[in-house]
């Protein structure tokens, strides 16, 4: 075992880390932001009820404004219950974990900007396609 690389290894990791901490803290100041600024009653009042609308302002929405995990699951529930389509919360779920724009400076600093541009714009579209043919598939099987 080569010590020598060892302690190489763990200072570039550490100092990458020490170099991108000021991104995080400001995504997580960000997300804090959003979260307080923007009403839980705003997403009744965007919904139309049309497919394709409902998953692309899913899918933006989500892809611009996130929350924990927890907070999520806890109003997935409470958004079918209130008006919002199935398409909606599906696109909303798979933007959730496939697009990050709020991310995308990390991401760009980390990977490369135009990788991480056309990822997220990639993502975004495949959100919605997968929302709506989820949706046509359980209304089939259902």
């Amino acid at each position: 075992m080569n010590t020598q690389k060892i302690k190489t290894s763990t200072n570039k990791s550490l100092k990458w880390l020490v170099d991108i901490l000021p991104i995080l803290i400001g995504i997580i100041l960000l997300v804090s932001m959003i979260n307080n600024l923007v009403p839980k009653s705003f997403f009744n009042k965007i919904f139309t009820g049309n497919i394709f609308a409902d998953s692309f302002i899913g899918a933006w929405l989500w892809s611009i404004l996130t929350w924990n995990p927890i907070t999520w699951y806890i109003l997935w529930k409470w958004f079918l219950d209130n008006w919002t389509s199935l398409v909606a919360v599906t696109a909303f779920l798979v933007a959730w974990t496939t697009v990050w724009i709020i991310q995308l400076p990390a991401e760009s600093l980390v990977l490369w900007k135009k990788f991480a541009i056309y990822r997220n714009i990639s993502a975004f579209f495949m959100a919605i396609v997968v929302a709506i043919i989820t949706v046509y598939i359980f209304n089939f099987i259902k």
